[in-house]
């Protein structure tokens, strides 16, 4: 019978202190298991987030997460290198990607679409005059603007289906 995290943690003991990577960038990494590797070793997993300054309870649970559906995303403090981070969970048996925090370019999405400002403002539910300092650069759309934007790049049909209303 296979043991859970929790019971191979406790074997190891107390661990007194991990070392952290001395300097780095924060970064959000999205983790999946693999279809066609044996089961990860979530122990090395674990200690590898730790390293990047995640708290080891946060760290077992995202690992816990990820072994529950097949994904977890992870904000981690200190990411001294993408490419070292995503070989150390390889290794672990786990695939990483870096969530990509890069700006949306607006004027460009919404050229692509073939939209006004009106109309993408419209179909999207944004202010215009929001969408006006985003594309004169008065402004920068925050963390869930830009997600929002990024969701709406990627699959721009699926996000005006989810936003326009039921009809009753």
């Amino acid at each position: 019978m296979e043991s859970s995290l929790r019971e191979r943690l406790a074997r190891l003991g107390r661990i007194r202190a991990v070392d952290q990577v001395p300097s780095g960038s924060p970064a959000v990494v999205v983790l999946r298991l693999p279809r066609d590797r044996a089961a990860p070793r979530t122990v090395d997993a674990v200690l590898s987030l730790v390293r990047r300054g995640v708290p080891m309870l946060r760290a077992k649970r995202a690992i816990e997460a990820l072994l529950a559906s097949g994904r977890a995303f992870v904000q981690l403090p200190t990411v001294e290198s993408r490419e070292a981070l995503i070989n150390e969970l390889d290794d672990a048996g786990i695939r990483a990607a870096a969530v990509d925090a890069a700006p949306v370019d607006v004027r460009a999405l919404r050229t692509r679409l073939g939209m006004t400002r009106e109309q993408f403002a419209t179909h999207y539910g944004l202010d215009p005059d929001t969408l006006r300092n985003w594309e004169a650069g008065r402004r920068e759309p925050d963390q869930t603007a830009r997600s929002y934007l990024r969701a709406i790049a990627n699959d721009p049909t699926r996000v005006e289906e989810a936003y326009a209303p039921t009809p009753s």
